[in-house]
Formats: structure tokens, sequence, C-alpha cells
């Protein structure tokens, strides 16, 4: 569902997203059970950030008849991870549309400005006839998923869309201050920022729980 004070959050709140969300916020969680679930969470959250997708007719035999029938180019979509915790979620959307291209951006954030630097971009070819979804498990201050986007739209896609499991008010006003056409899905809206640029109440830095090197 869309936020009322923020048409284009959505805040995709189904039971089962809900669930496993917060079994990856217990600070016991394991990395393979962290993994898993962000697997599995994933999975459930590519069909809402998916729900718009563009159909077309084919003709197709059933076993009985010829019909025409509904099918989603899966091709036309580009998942984009921000690495490195991106590549947690790809598993998961890739599982959903298998047809889909994967690109991939490399930032890391300057521990003193906390602004996104730029170290790696490689993305499929003709994106200017592909829908993109970038995926980061957290929008934090927003500046990553921001520089992420100023580049991607450089490339002139047809649409971008952000997938993430967490973000915060915070983040979110810088979204919606560079970008305020690129709508955001999310599991939760958390609190607030910590002075490190954490999300708080958060489930702590997602790359290091889902590679294991915290």
């Amino acid at each position: 569902m869309s936020t009322p004070d923020a048409p284009q959050v959505h805040l995709i709140d189904h039971p089962l997203v809900q669930h496993k969300l917060t079994l990856m916020r217990k600070k016991e969680a394991s990395t393979n059970s962290f993994r898993r679930l962000l697997n599995e969470l994933s999975m459930l959250m590519a069909y809402e950030v998916t729900r718009d997708m563009a159909m077309q007719d084919v003709v197709i035999d059933t076993p009985l008849e010829t019909m025409t029938a509904k099918m989603i180019d899966g091709k036309k979509l580009v998942f984009v991870s921000i690495l490195r915790a991106g590549n947690g979620i790809l598993d998961g959307v890739l599982s959903v549309v298998p047809g889909a291209r994967v690109g991939h951006i490399g930032l890391y954030r300057d521990p003193k400005t906390l602004q996104a630097v730029e170290y790696y971009f490689k993305m499929p070819k003709d994106m200017e006839e592909r829908d993109i979804v970038v995926v980061d498990p957290m929008l934090a201050t927003g500046n990553s998923a921001a520089a992420a986007i100023t580049r991607l739209k450089q490339l002139k896609p047809k649409s971008i869309k952000f997938l993430c499991l967490l973000t915060c008010p915070e983040g979110i006003a810088t979204m919606h201050k560079l970008h305020p056409d690129v709508a955001i899905y999310t599991a939760a809206i958390d609190r607030q920022l910590s002075d490190h640029g954490y999300i708080l109440p958060g489930l702590g830095d997602a790359g290091d729980r889902i590679f294991g090197t915290q």
C-alpha cells in the first residue's frame, strides 16, 4: 500500500513479509538463516514491485485448443544491484522473473561525508528499452541510492523503481528531493538514522550479515 504522506512509497505489509523481516532483525539470526530469509522475502517483495509490468498477448496451444493468453517480457526488466549488499536480493527476485537482465553498480560510502563514491558500473545493452528495479537492502541516508539512480538516468531507461527491505524518514526525504519520480518499495519504514548513518531500530549492517563479515 502507498503511505498517505508519501504516495511514492509503497509499504509491503503482507503478513509473510513482516514475519520474515522480524526474524531477520533478531541479532541472534545466523548468517545462513539471514541469507535464506532474505531470499524468501525478496521473492515475496518481487511480486509487488512487478505488479504493474506490461503484458502482451501470445497465442498458445493448451491440451484442448488454441487460445490467446497474457505473458510478460521479462527480458525488458533489469534488476540493478547496488554492490555489495544488493546481491543478497538478486537470487530471490530472479526466481520470480528468471528472464530479467542484471546490472551492477559499485558504490561505497565515504565515512566522513557519508556521500556515495562510484567504483564499478556494468549494465545490459539497450537500456532505453528497459524498466529498471534498483535493489539494495537498506535505504538509510539515501545518498548511495540517489547517486545510483542519477547515474542510471543517464541511460534513459523507460522507468526506475527502488526496492529495499528497510528505510527511514531521512532516506525517503533524500530520494524524494533528488528523484521524486522514483517509487520506493519497502517492507518497513523505521524510526530514524543513528549518528553513524545506520537505520534504527534496523537490523545492523545488511552486507555484513549476508556475507558473514561482521
